[in-house]
């Protein structure tokens, strides 16, 4: 498929993970392509991978609206527009609700709310030109709780309510916005979860399929909300979790 051909993607938070892996689907399906990240050398990794006349790496943290309208300034200086906003950029606190910092909370707010806020707030003229969408990385843990992640629930809850608002405000310009909600993805996110053997025995047993996500898995749904095949579909927040969701977490 080459549903992006010609179309230009920002993605945030591409080095590593789910946005790395969404990167290199766009890519794969035709499109001029913007990584971001803070962390240069594992940007060029995978541009590394990517068509280098269709690829541009920018180094940028997401919480600073600088970094971001300089982000969205290079990438209409090499490629004329913008069509797609994946706002991917995230991380997570994991500790007890009172050993959660002050700086804890509001890094993970500032990233984790603030960046997406930045990046659409400052691509919507070029996304109101192209028509284009916004595709967001929400969590499972925006529409349910986790124990020692107050955080990152919170600023997941606040990504899922985000797009849904957006939606309503910004289809008058006929842009799309939605998000995907993945569960456990195999990332670098992840890397302490995931050698827990003990906890991944009790997520499988949650989950429907049994099975949590590689970061490939979640490319996909993106890059469907994205195209033109989700034409009507906005304001959406799509599960992406291997049936988390359908049993509200419980054990069979």
């Amino acid at each position: 498929m080459n549903r992006f051909n010609g179309k230009t993607v920002i993605v945030t938070g591409s080095s590593s993970g789910i946005g790395a892996a969404c990167a290199r689907r766009f890519s794969q399906e035709g499109a001029n392509v913007t990584l971001v990240a803070r962390t240069r050398d594992k940007l060029e990794a995978v541009a590394a991978d990517l068509d280098p006349a269709r690829t541009l790496v920018c180094v940028a943290d997401v919480s600073s609206r600088d970094d971001v309208a300089r982000m969205v300034e290079e990438t209409v200086a090499k490629f004329g527009g913008i069509d797609v906003l994946h706002s991917n950029a995230g991380i997570a606190v994991m500790k007890s609700f009172e050993d959660t910092t002050p700086e804890d909370w509001r890094q993970t707010m500032a990233i984790d709310v603030d960046g997406p806020f930045h990046c659409a707030q400052l691509a919507l003229p070029y996304l109101k030109a192209s028509k284009g969408c916004i595709v967001h990385t929400a969590s499972v843990s925006g529409t349910g709780g986790d124990w020692d992640m107050t955080a990152y629930n919170a600023a997941k809850g606040a990504v899922v309510n985000f797009t849904r608002a957006l939606a309503l405000d910004l289809g008058k310009f006929g842009i799309r916005v939605n998000a995907v909600a993945p569960a456990l993805t195999e990332s670098d996110l992840t890397r302490d979860m995931l050698d827990d053997e003990e906890l991944i025995a009790k997520f499988h047993e949650r989950s429907a399929l049994g099975k949590h996500a590689k970061a490939e898995d979640i490319a996909g749904p993106v890059a469907f909300l994205a195209s033109e095949d989700a034409a009507l579909v906005t304001g959406a927040i799509l599960a992406v979790d291997a049936g988390i969701s359908a049993s509200n977490g419980q054990p069979a």
